[in-house]
């Protein structure tokens, strides 16, 4: 067997190095590139191996373990799961800030190579510099904190151990089923030890996305009980993004005549204005299609695992009759609320679903009633987004200006607090998958970091970023970043005061406004930031508008920028969009406040309407 010399480090490199993938029909790296931040960890054997193919697999250095990650995360998404980041980290603090980044994954089912310094094998100068002991167990170390957010986790404390983990941690990021982030932890000490490795662990492999077929009889299954459906629904959730089944469900649901609601991640698999969309569905949708999936007796959900914010917390469906069919790639979410389940790739089940139903269609009432309903909600859209002289505009006033503005194929992005809402309810998708709301793990300080990945994946777009004063103050530093290399992000500031939404849910169930908005919060100085001045000092272009109108303008000067343009606007933290479904959140049985009890018994009507054991 011939073998080559390598420290563990540069064979793990030189390894992540000859993995292809398939994009658009041609062969491309697996491997897009690694986000570093280097410590003692991981920069004196890791960070040699990378130094010596940074023109084959680029590094890019953070500023933050957290944001780099998360910016990871991004490029995944807008990859379709078909090319990979990599972040690495030093030990200690570095890994733990990655832990929220793993969670975002883990909950949004999307690929990342995690890889952390770890403490020495040989535990000779132990405790090292950033080590948590366990006084009863030597063997853990804060990396152990990755076992709950990671679908693939091991330990290196021997050289040759990479030959049989690296294939397993590659194969659960790209299984359709299995998806979510991988973890190494890297023994300081084992990543420079040196062994021979077989040279055949190095030959150049293209993967190919695996597309299990749906079983014949459950597909016999689904489509009589589609063909007995009065008010058939479908709802889109982000696997018919990641399925690249976007074409195949709009033939699909144009050919057997029903309509289509979109979950968070399902935004955009249908433009705005196709005759069957109709609208975003749950907590944060659209009237339109809460309405529908009141009354549907058959719902087919094709790649969502129905969170609660699609299904109301399960409130949204009230017909007694209601039949569930999940068409997913994951057992796991195929089987979940008594569906019928139909376990298959969304592209070959939903191809495979229609030629088992032949030239059945909805009924044409139906659909009718669909489109009267979306009309009515686009009407709703115009009235809330719409051109405003307002001295004060609301969230949706400044999504609807970007939409008019943007280019069709601009991506727009978001995550925490209340932008998420009002861009699921008002951004109009004039493109398929031009939409990104990480919404799964709902993590604040993902919309800046997320944009900069999101970049990364799609040079040739404008990525448009919009973030709240919140969440920017928590995670703002990637502006730095993507100055620094190139990536040119158009970053849309709401500043509203504080935690607006959570403030509107703590009122809504009753609560008096505390610790949300910065007026309600124990603080001695009131300090307005200066969030165009922060983001000139990273190198962006930034202004500071009053009003739609200046927003606009400025907007134009953003769009032609030839680096990240920053434009500020203060926004009304009391004005929403309506459409909303009711959300199940832990009421107080007992409280001194009269309103938070009326609020408490007015909740429990809606848990009343919640479908149990669907």
């Amino acid at each position: 067997m011939k073998t080559v010399r390598l420290t563990m480090a540069q064979a793990l490199v030189k390894y992540l190095t000859v993995q292809r993938t398939v994009i658009d029909g041609a062969e491309a790296p697996l491997f897009g590139g690694v986000f570093a931040i280097f410590g003692h960890g991981n920069v004196t054997c890791l960070g040699e191996a990378l130094e010596s193919v940074k023109d084959v697999l680029p590094t890019w250095r953070g500023q933050n373990e957290q944001s780099m990650a998360l910016a990871a995360v991004a490029y995944a998404k807008a990859k379709r799961r078909r090319q990979i980041m990599v972040a690495t980290s030093s030990i200690g603090p570095g890994a733990t800030n990655m832990v929220t980044a793993a969670g975002v994954a883990h909950s949004n089912r999307l690929p990342v190579l995690l890889l952390s310094g770890d403490t020495f094998a040989n535990r000779v100068p132990d405790p090292v510099l950033q080590q948590v002991e366990h006084f009863d167990n030597p063997t853990t170390t804060v990396n152990d904190a990755f076992k709950a957010v990671t679908r693939y986790w091991d330990r290196i404390t021997w050289p040759e151990q990479i030959i049989s983990s690296l294939p397993e941690a590659i194969a659960i990021m790209l299984d359709p089923a299995d998806c979510g982030p991988a973890f190494l932890g890297l023994s300081q000490d084992v990543q420079g030890m040196a062994y021979d490795y077989p040279v055949s662990f190095f030959e150049p492999r293209v993967h190919l996305i695996r597309r299990p077929r749906p079983d014949t009889e459950e597909l016999i299954a689904a489509a009589a009980l589609l063909r007995g459906a009065v008010k058939p629904l479908i709802i889109a959730g982000g696997g018919v993004h990641y399925a690249l089944a976007t074409a195949e469900l709009a033939v699909f649901a144009e050919r057997h005549n029903i309509p289509v609601v979109e979950t968070i991640a399902g935004r955009a698999v249908l433009p705005w204005d196709h005759p069957l969309n109709a609208g975003p569905i749950g907590v944060i949708g659209s009237a339109s299609a809460n309405a529908l999936a009141a009354e549907a007796d058959v719902v087919l959900a094709v790649g969502t695992r129905l969170q609660d914010f699609a299904t109301g917390s399960w409130t949204v469906f009230q017909n007694p009759n209601l039949r569930l069919i999940a068409l997913n790639a994951a057992r796991f979410d195929a089987i979940k609320h008594r569906a019928l389940s139909v376990v298959g790739d969304a592209q070959a089940g939903l191809t495979e679903l229609g030629a088992a139903l032949t030239d059945w269609r909805g009924p044409e009432a139906w659909t009718r009633r669909a489109a009267s309903e979306t009309a009515e909600w686009n009407r709703v859209v115009d009235k809330f987004s719409g051109p405003t002289n307002a001295s004060l505009p609301s969230y949706a006033h400044v999504v609807g200006a970007v939409n008019r503005m943007c280019d069709p194929t601009d991506i727009a992005l978001t995550a925490a607090g209340g932008l998420p809402g009002e861009l699921n309810k008002n951004w109009r998708a004039r493109s398929v998958g031009n939409f990104d709301c990480e919404f799964g793990f709902s993590c604040m300080g993902y919309e800046i970091a997320g944009g900069w990945g999101a970049k990364m994946a799609n040079p040739e777009k404008d990525v448009i970023v919009f973030v709240g004063d919140g969440s920017y103050l928590m995670m703002n530093s990637d502006i730095y970043s993507s100055v620094l290399t190139g990536h040119k992000l158009i970053v849309v500031v709401c500043d509203n005061g504080g935690f607006a939404v959570i403030d509107r849910l703590q009122r809504f169930k009753g609560g008096a406004s505390f610790n949300n908005l910065f007026e309600h919060c124990r603080i001695r100085n009131r300090v307005e930031v200066d969030f165009a001045k922060h983001a000139e000092s990273m190198g962006a272009n930034a202004e500071t508008v009053d009003g739609i109108a200046e927003f606009e303008r400025a907007f134009e000067r953003a769009k032609q920028a030839d680096r990240t343009y920053v434009i500020v606007i203060k926004v009304h933290p009391n004005e929403w969009t309506p459409g909303d479904a009711w959300w199940d959140v832990g009421v107080p049985q007992v409280s001194q406040r009269e309103a938070v009890l009326k609020g408490t018994a007015e909740h429990a009507k809606g848990r009343g309407k919640q479908r149990v054991g669907v």
